[in-house]
């Protein structure tokens, strides 16, 4: 096909349809191209219009990529419980611009450990209904895409609220009295001023493996509780994970170290989830609880096929404003309660906790509920947009080392076709191949289409 030369209008006309604007293109029909996003997008890429850089999923998902620029409000002055004398913990990975919980622990007597999390006060400046409030809700969630973030909230809100960003700092705390086998005697949330340091996974791993405290003591509590949560039927699920970065010159696939300072974070805020909807339970405060349904059948084993098949027994995530079990959690109830900078039903968890602790009236549950159903809707579009985005950036990492090999495990089989996993992208295809599930493979990943999201594998 010879390549057209393009009007100002039909180049305008094909990149509305390329980005989900529009639904027909007379340039494509005349041309004898398919009406479609994906043709309207190769064209441009072939024509040079666009570069393979450009990813237009968050636009054809409606996702907002203009970030937020409202006035961001000052912290009034208010009784808060001072705990500035004992050093809590952001542990992040490398390079995170927004710390919005930390961890710490405090000695109690009886051989008690109260375990703190920290949570940044963003409902402080976010009042219910408030155009900071209104705007975070039509987002649903902060966008995160391989070349740029889109903030759920402003820069200046991360600025003023982050954790460790300044000497101390206002948080919304979460507290669990914890005895040595995990069990938990008392949960509590108050309004709080906090010393935070920041340390990334790795800095933190380095004390663990060194024998430094709270480290020690909070890796202790986490192995306790996961034990606990899976007696209850938790999943243990481990598959591989990835960092995609990307820009205008190329894109970057990094497999994420798996320290277990890592898991331990990451518990620790189950725990607070879990103590924040215990805390609400007990006074009536409607919140966006999180629920589950428990597995409908057991997957044994360790390997990666195992670890594929675990994950497809979960069901998919609701939320209501009423309490409700959450199986792949192995938890009674539980609430999101950790990033309300990143997610805006952790935002309503805050928002509710706090009315209680101020004494004013929280939200009904028929308001959380509508809620609920709008910042969800938005927030599947946000997390559809990262997904795409990833495996766009993931391809054009794969089609720069076309001579490459690459490890891959059979996870799935249907039929003739099997489903291949590579670990080092964190990224599945299918293969038609006799293969049982389990059995490594070397493959090429040959053929790479960026606006069909498609590559092949083919064996070595």
């Amino acid at each position: 096909m010879t390549l057209p030369e393009l009007t100002p209008a039909g180049r305008t006309e094909i990149e509305l349809l390329a980005r989900g604007k529009a639904q027909k293109s007379r340039t494509l029909r005349e041309l004898g191209l398919s009406e479609t996003p994906e043709a309207a997008h190769t064209l441009l890429l072939r024509l040079g219009l666009w570069s393979e850089a450009r990813t237009p999923y968050a636009d054809r998902l409606g996702a907002a990529l203009d970030p937020v620029t409202l006035d961001v409000p000052d912290f009034a002055g208010e009784p808060r419980l001072d705990l500035t004398h004992l050093t809590a913990y952001a542990i992040d990975d490398e390079g995170n611009r927004d710390p919005d919980d930390a961890v710490g622990i405090e000695a109690l007597p009886g051989g008690l450990t109260r375990l703190w999390v920290h949570v940044a006060d963003v409902a402080a400046l976010v009042s219910p209904d408030s155009p900071l409030d209104l705007e975070a809700r039509a987002r649903g969630a902060t966008l995160y895409l391989p070349d740029r973030t889109v903030g759920m909230l402003p820069d200046a809100l991360i600025e003023k609220t982050g954790l460790g960003l300044h000497e101390t700092m206002p948080a919304l705390s979460i507290s669990l009295d914890l005895d040595t086998d995990g069990n938990a005697d008392a949960v509590d949330v108050a309004l709080t001023q906090v010393r935070v340091q920041r340390l990334t996974y790795g800095q933190a791993q380095e004390q663990l493996e060194a024998g430094e405290e709270p480290f020690v003591t909070l890796a202790t509590l986490a192995r306790a509780s996961r034990e606990l949560r899976e007696a209850e039927g938790a999943l243990s699920i481990d598959l591989p994970e990835v960092r995609v970065r990307a820009d205008e010159n190329g894109a970057e696939v990094t497999p994420l170290p798996r320290p277990e300072m890592r898991q331990v974070v990451q518990e620790c805020m189950t725990l607070a989830g879990w103590a924040a909807a215990i805390y609400a339970d007990d006074h009536d405060i409607p919140l966006p609880f999180a629920t589950q349904d428990a597995p409908t059948r057991e997957v044994r084993g360790d390997g990666l096929g195992a670890q594929w098949a675990r994950r497809k027994t979960l069901a998919r995530t609701r939320f209501q404003p009423s309490p409700g079990p959450h199986g792949g959690m192995g938890l009674d109830l539980y609430a999101q309660a950790t990033s309300p900078m990143r997610r805006y039903l952790d935002l309503v968890v805050h928002q509710q906790l706090r009315a209680h602790l101020d004494g004013t009236e929280p939200m009904s549950g028929k308001t959380v509920a509508a809620h609920i159903a709008q910042a969800g809707l938005n927030a599947d579009a946000t997390r559809q947009a990262e997904r795409l985005s990833r495996r766009h950036h993931t391809l054009r990492f794969i089609a720069a080392q076309p001579e490459r090999e690459w490890d891959a495990v059979v996870v799935d089989r249907r039929g003739q076709s099997a489903t291949l996993l590579l670990p080092d992208l964190a990224y599945d295809l299918a293969l038609n191949t006799p293969a049982p599930v389990g059995t490594a493979l070397r493959v090429r990943l040959v053929d790479v289409n960026l606006p069909a999201l498609s590559v092949r594998a083919r064996p070595v």
